[in-house]
């Protein structure tokens, strides 16, 4: 089975969690849709839709989906369905309270959702690249004298509208950076976080060299990362809880070096194969395989983007990408209250800088390393399945267990 378009990757929607939020929103609505005349539904959420849904505001998704009836959340957090640990059933609520026609959906993570009763129309329709692993990938641009984008372009089609969506994809990401870093106040929710990013960009600005690159990828990456925690308009790169990493990169070096907007799109094509990559071969849902699969990731992708822009080989951007994931293994996801802040925001800010570090090595290198990244994937997947379900995405563990013990 070959691998689904890059578009598939970047999904331009509302936060704070691709999983929690978008894909959620995306069930009820394909259930409305084959149900139209319902008045009211009941769902119910299992697993770590219901232990951190309420932090990633799912129910209020449900309800958003179906703003012309009344939906009722039953919340199952110890209760697994099994194939995915972010399940959840719709089912048509009569008048006495019985109910009608469950259906079986899972948020598989990136916003990408599988109905059991009624796949949707779309699921397996856009498989256009046959070579699914990065190494095989390379091993065909090193042999055409070629780069990752050309063979986006190869494969996706010039007419297909892949760099179409990715200018929508910029656009959007670029506006998230602007209109976050302006932004002051407190995020939503029982931590009361302020806002940080326009404290580092004033912050920034006063730096010169390193602290002042350091300070303004930190203030871009905290930019998108607070517009997403207050449900705003941000790109899945490859999701919800890890889109400050991919445009902070971008933004910051289209700024520092005037790359044109072709060059960042080129750019996004190469991330987004990486991302393609690892969401095929293992997954990138935090409830799944852990952060790892998110911020680790998202980290990947950039570091890739970077190294591409700054004139690195496709095997040193193989490295650059390989490294970006490996340094992230093991990463639990273990957000506090269930919201998509604490540890998720800064983790953003921090994953940016390590991206541009490891696109800054892997140049300094003739591109050959030991770990290929398809090995970093397989290793990232069997690390997954290994944590136990507390470090993932259910807020009974780690960070969230010991902050919330404190009452912070």
């Amino acid at each position: 089975m070959g691998m689904k378009s890059i578009k598939d990757i970047y999904k331009i929607g509302k936060g704070p969690s691709s999983s929690h939020t978008m894909g959620p929103f995306k069930s009820v609505r394909h259930y409305v849709n084959h149900h139209t005349e319902a008045k009211e539904l009941h769902v119910t959420l299992y697993g770590s839709l219901a232990a951190t849904g309420k932090g990633h505001l799912t129910d209020w998704a449900c309800e958003d989906a179906f703003r012309d009836g009344k939906v009722h959340i039953e919340w199952q957090p110890k209760e697994n369905l099994p194939m995915h640990p972010n399940g959840m059933k719709v089912s048509v609520c009569n008048a006495d309270g019985s109910l009608d026609d469950t259906w079986t959906y899972y948020s598989i993570g990136g916003g990408d959702i599988v109905c059991i009763e009624c796949p949707l129309e779309t699921e397996g329709s856009s498989e256009v690249y046959e070579l699914t692993t990065l190494s095989d990938i390379m091993d065909w641009c090193n042999a055409n004298g070629k780069s990752y984008w050309e063979y986006v372009e190869e494969n996706e089609g010039r007419n297909s509208g892949v760099w179409e969506h990715l200018e929508k994809v910029w656009k959007t990401m670029r506006d998230a950076v602007e209109r976050g870093i302006d932004q002051e106040g407190a995020l939503p929710g029982p931590l009361n976080m302020r806002r940080k990013a326009s404290s580092y960009f004033i912050r920034a600005e006063g730096y010169s060299d390193v602290l002042r690159t350091r300070g303004l990828i930190f203030a871009y990456a905290l930019a998108v990362s607070e517009e997403n925690a207050c449900g705003g308009t941000i790109v899945t790169a490859p999701t919800c809880g890890s889109c400050g990493v991919l445009p902070s990169v971008l933004f910051h070096m289209q700024k520092f070096y005037n790359f044109s907007n072709q060059r960042i799109l080129r750019a996004l094509a190469t991330a987004g194969i990486v991302g393609t990559v690892v969401k095929h071969n293992a997954s990138v849902s935090g409830a799944e395989v852990g952060c790892q699969g998110e911020v680790g990731v998202a980290c990947a992708m950039a570091a890739a983007a970077a190294a591409q822009l700054m004139g690195g080989s496709p095997s040193q951007i193989e490295y650059a990408a390989e490294m970006g994931l490996e340094h992230h293994l093991g990463l639990t996801c273990d957000p506090v209250c269930g919201l998509v802040q604490i540890p998720c925001i800064e983790r953003n800010a921090y994953a940016a800088a390590r991206a541009l570090d490891a696109s800054i090595y892997s140049l300094y290198t003739d591109g050959r390393h030991r770990v290929s990244f398809d090995k970093a994937v397989k290793v990232m997947k069997e690390t997954g399945k290994d944590l136990p379900s507390l470090y993932k995405e259910t807020s009974e563990g780690g960070l969230a267990k010991e902050l919330e013990k404190h009452h912070l």
